[in-house]
């Protein structure tokens, strides 16, 4: 599978149940929400009016996963540092578990980044890793996130900045 055969697809309620169909039995949800919680999530975004996206993973014509990277409404437990702008939260993000380990989760958050700041503008992002979560822990810190002392109750907070200079010229 190339790159190229990725794609992202807005999740709507017409490819949710194929979404919600990936193996994702082995990432509890303490890890990562369900499908159907992160369906959930985006249905309050479009009704609130709500910037960012849910996007269903595709390879070739399976579907694959879900991300869902949106406009983070103010938590008490958000890092001081994050108050002082508007942001985007990662609030979801898996791979069906026969596709992961090939380098495609970068591939689509990055995708997933990019989509976003071409759509609304860049804007810091902060997701949360559960403390036993090592294996994302080290993926989210391989794509330009840093941990935080901060923590949601058994989640970490990880930040990443937007490379500003990339986007200025992307919006040229």
């Amino acid at each position: 599978m190339e790159e190229r055969d990725i794609a992202l697809e807005l999740l709507t309620e017409d490819n949710f149940p194929y979404v919600e169909g990936i193996d994702r039995e082995d990432v509890s949800e303490d890890f990562v929400d369900t499908a159907a919680t992160l369906m959930e999530l985006t249905r309050y975004g479009n009704e609130h009016g709500c910037i960012g996206r849910t996007f269903a993973v595709k390879a070739g014509e399976e579907y694959i996963g879900v991300i869902l990277l949106g406009e983070a409404l103010p938590w008490d437990t958000d890092p001081e540092e994050m108050r002082r702008e508007p942001f985007y939260r990662l609030m979801g993000f898996v791979l069906d578990r026969r596709w992961r380990g090939r380098g495609i989760g970068g591939v689509v958050l990055e995708m997933a980044v990019d989509r976003c700041y071409r759509d609304f503008g860049p804007r810091p992002i902060a997701l949360g890793v559960h403390k036993d979560n090592t294996g994302a822990a080290r993926f989210y810190l391989r794509h330009g996130f840093r941990k935080t002392q901060v923590m949601e109750g058994n989640d970490y907070y990880y930040l990443r900045y937007p490379d500003l200079p990339k986007y200025r010229k992307v919006s040229k």
